[in-house]
């Protein structure tokens, strides 16, 4: 470990000299990837210099601890105790740092929320959880764009589709993939009885030109008027658009926006990503395959959250976390889960790699 650690270090410092040089400076495409690689690289060599001069602290105190002086050796004891604590803690995080980077935890994402079981309910919490995404989205500063929805009349979703734009999205929101589950007492329920609804959540990293081949003769491409909850027309020209990938038989539809090129160019960037995605679950089989013991195979039929409303309760059943702040929670304060999910898949790796290693 210290001697990749020690590796990274060096490229570290070689990524500063170029950063020094003019000749990088001039050549902002050259400066922009120089500059990220730097600033990729710093915090983990930060970590490993404190790491380093604490070891070094360590081995100066255990000398002072055998002076004839009492009060510096008591000094010593109490510096030795403190390294000792924090030591482990630096190697923990240096540990993490070296695990495999997910090539996708930097990109945007396209968010899908699908009402499931539940009818008319699981189209309201279609929707009341598009708004906890939303503000979760909001409070990291993310840009949200709806790229296409299918309303109801109540103000649910029988489905939604999103980009989300900004910092590492993907790595922070890649476990909300799956079924959420809802109970609660619907509006409409006279009787006062909890009913159970569902909705699935797709998270998908954003496809870049470069992720994704799509050819234009495997594009069937669709023309149509949009239609509003109910099917009437909400519009009088011909804007909406579906597009058909032949070789998978996916098909996007888009009509959220009144011009035909924008729904085009939305329902592509949609298209992309579910490709890319479809490619990725293959993958994840394949090594699932060879290794009974994948961490985070994604599988989306698997019921990973269950929201309770009578008892303020959210619970996600992948790491039997229970949170009684569902209120705070649908508003988006969503970080306990999330943070709770990186760690927990974070660990399952370190032990992952602790077997293969």
């Amino acid at each position: 470990m210290f001697a990749k650690l020690e590796e990274i270090e060096r490229s570290f410092m070689d990524l500063e000299q170029e950063l020094a040089d003019p000749e990088v400076y001039n050549n902002q495409d050259r400066y922009r990837k120089v500059t990220m690689a730097h600033s990729e690289l710093g915090d983990v060599v930060a970590v490993f210099r404190e790491y380093k001069k604490l070891s070094a602290d360590l081995e100066e105190n255990k000398e002072m601890a055998k002076d004839s002086d009492p009060e510096i050796r008591e000094m010593a004891e109490m510096e030795i105790a403190e390294i000792k604590e924090r030591l482990p803690e630096l190697e923990e995080e240096l540990k993490l740092s070296l695990l495999p980077k997910d090539p996708m935890d930097g990109k945007n994402i396209i968010l899908e929320i699908r009402a499931g079981t539940g009818g008319e309910e699981a189209a309201l919490f279609a929707a009341d959880l598009f708004r906890m995404y939303s503000r979760f989205a909001e409070s990291n500063g993310w840009k949200v764009e709806v790229m296409n929805s299918n309303p109801t009349g109540t103000g649910g979703f029988k489905e939604i589709i999103a980009a989300i734009s900004g910092s590492r999205i993907y790595s922070k929101m890649k476990y909300e993939s799956g079924t959420h589950r809802v109970q609660r007492v619907p509006a409409t329920e006279t009787q006062g009885r909890i009913h159970t609804s569902a909705a699935t959540v797709a998270i998908m990293p954003e496809a870049e030109e470069v992720d994704v081949q799509v050819r234009n003769e495997d594009l069937r491409i669709d023309v149509f008027r949009a239609s509003g909850p109910g099917g009437q027309s909400v519009n009088t020209t011909d804007s909406a658009i579906r597009i058909t990938h032949l070789p998978t038989g996916l098909v996007v539809i888009c009509q959220d926006e009144k011009s035909q090129h924008k729904n085009k160019a939305k329902a592509m960037k949609v298209l992309c990503s579910r490709l890319l995605q479809a490619e990725q679950d293959k993958q994840h089989e394949e090594m699932a395959e060879q290794r009974r013991a994948q961490v985070g195979s994604g599988d989306r039929s698997e019921r990973i959250r269950t929201y309770n409303f009578p008892q303020g309760r959210v619970t996600d059943h992948r790491i039997n976390l229970t949170l009684y702040k569902l209120d705070a929670v649908m508003e988006g304060d969503m970080n306990e889960v999330v943070d709770a999910l990186i760690g927990h898949y974070q660990s399952e790796a370190l032990k992952q790699q602790a077997q293969d290693g």
